[in-house]
């Protein structure tokens, strides 16, 4: 099984190469987070094991774009940072797994075959609520078969919404999806494209499919 290392502490890429060779693994390496999306991206892993603190590009935004690329290898966070509040982000962006600095070789053997045994989740290219379907291999949305284009943020809210059919999805998540977890309000950006999505998604349907959960977020359903 092959294993991304994106570490660049290079005494501990080190040891961590010697260790997960003697234990059969295959291991690639990159020393920043933008060589570590890019090879991650690329090649296909059994797991990666991602440093949160690194050049370029930090864990967090790396292990965030590759789910927003569909692209679902398991991944092992390391920090030297072992508050609740960075533990939570990990897992929020879409980690498998958590482990603080320092740690025994032994504690990170275990963790890899844990996270490993784990079943597999292949999210499909197709996703289909009521008449209303996204292909994401084709970047295509589609109602009662008639093709709707949508704009770059407004397939992203899309997209969202639709891979959590039923359950309210609060307004930063939709916004950090879209905009990014930096993006901050200032016109009520969120309501406005959602307006738009909403227009044309539900408008001249007999049962719309985005519905405002107040307090919350939206909701997409039938």
């Amino acid at each position: 099984m092959a294993i991304l290392v994106v570490e660049d502490e290079r005494k501990l890429v080190d040891i961590l190469k010697r260790a997960l060779k003697g234990e059969r693994y295959s291991v690639d390496v990159a020393y920043d987070g933008e060589e570590g999306l890019e090879k991650a991206m690329k090649n296909n892993y059994a797991l990666i094991i991602l440093d949160i603190m690194l050049p370029k590009k930090d864990g967090f935004t790396v292990c965030k774009e590759l789910r927003q690329r569909q692209i679902h290898t398991p991944i092992i966070m390391l920090t030297a940072r072992g508050s609740v509040e960075d533990r939570v982000v990990g897992l929020d962006v879409g980690a498998d797994d958590y482990l603080i600095k320092p740690f025994g070789l032994n504690e990170l053997f275990a963790r890899v075959r844990a996270v490993l045994r784990r079943p597999k989740t292949t999210e499909s290219n197709v996703t289909k609520v009521a008449d209303l379907i996204i292909d994401r291999k084709k970047h295509e949305v589609t109602r009662a078969g008639k093709v709707i284009p949508l704009t770059p943020k407004e397939y992203k809210l899309l997209d969202t919404l639709i891979s959590n059919p039923g359950e309210a999805i609060n307004r930063r998540q939709l916004i950090d999806h879209a905009w990014g977890p930096t993006f901050k309000e200032t016109n009520n950006e969120l309501n406005v494209h959602i307006r738009y999505l909403r227009s044309k998604i539900d408008s001249g349907k007999n049962k719309p499919l985005i519905h405002t959960v107040r307090g919350v977020g939206f909701v997409l359903k039938e």
